[in-house]
């Protein structure tokens, strides 16, 4: 079956234009106007993904994501945003966003985009074909380095005692440094192993998410944990 992709946009031309592509690309789309019909729709039926634009009248599109997350819900969600400042962002990320982008977006983009949050929450790949039976494993046990002690089957991570509060997408961050303690990680490796898809110098997805789990991480008296190799990308060490 196609995946199910609930769309809310307040914007006639870009909501026809984005449901005609997403349908042509294999999605079955529940189009809406504003976030109170988006609320209504994925309280009906639950969709695979959601794709929100932020600014709308009434409800919003971080008022939609808030009140989801409030209620459990994890349905990974991508915004739609004309902001570009880094606060922006960090306030989508905040209310719970997965991921966004920035209008005016290739739908290529948007694609991409969608595939990589569904290849983190479905065992069927976008577009309705069956993935490849992964092999069984053991439960892995906790992994720590710098301080920090992760739990992946738990999705759980801590930094010395104090558990961290981390999104899906900040926590597969913190583990792919966690695991490569030491080794300098390059912005096209990280956008690979974390999206799937490696958005390019312009993007500043990966700094808007390295800034908002520094924050996170880091403590009054602490020592910074996560580091910026200018012009290479960013290493998880304890100086």
């Amino acid at each position: 079956m196609p995946h199910t992709v609930l769309l809310a946009e307040d914007d006639r031309a870009i909501r026809n234009a984005l449901e005609r592509a997403l349908t042509l690309e294999g999605y079955q789309v529940l189009a809406v106007a504003d976030g109170v019909e988006a609320l209504a729709q994925a309280h009906r039926k639950r969709p695979d993904v959601l794709v929100l634009d932020v600014m709308m009248p009434g409800i919003d599109g971080l008022q939609v994501c808030r009140v989801l997350r409030a209620e459990g819900d994890r349905t990974p969600v991508l915004m739609l945003t004309a902001l570009v400042e880094t606060a922006d962002r960090i306030a989508g990320l905040d209310a719970g966003a997965d991921d966004y982008v920035v209008k005016p977006f290739d739908v290529e983009e948007v694609f991409a985009r969608l595939r990589a949050l569904l290849r983190r929450t479905s065992p069927v790949a976008a577009g309705g074909a069956p993935a490849a039976e992964a092999p069984r494993q053991l439960p892995e046990r906790s992994i720590e380095a710098a301080g920090i002690r992760m739990d992946p089957q738990a999705r759980r991570a801590w930094r010395g005692a104090r558990e961290l509060e981390l999104t899906r997408t900040e926590f597969e961050l913190l583990e792919l440094l966690v695991r490569n303690t030491g080794i300098v990680l390059d912005h096209s490796t990280i956008y690979d192993r974390i999206w799937g898809y490696d958005f390019g110098p312009g993007s500043k997805n990966l700094a808007v998410y390295v800034g908002y789990l520094r924050r996170k991480l880091d403590e009054p008296d602490g020592p910074q944990l996560i580091h910026t190799v200018r012009g290479v990308g960013y290493v998880l060490r304890e100086d």
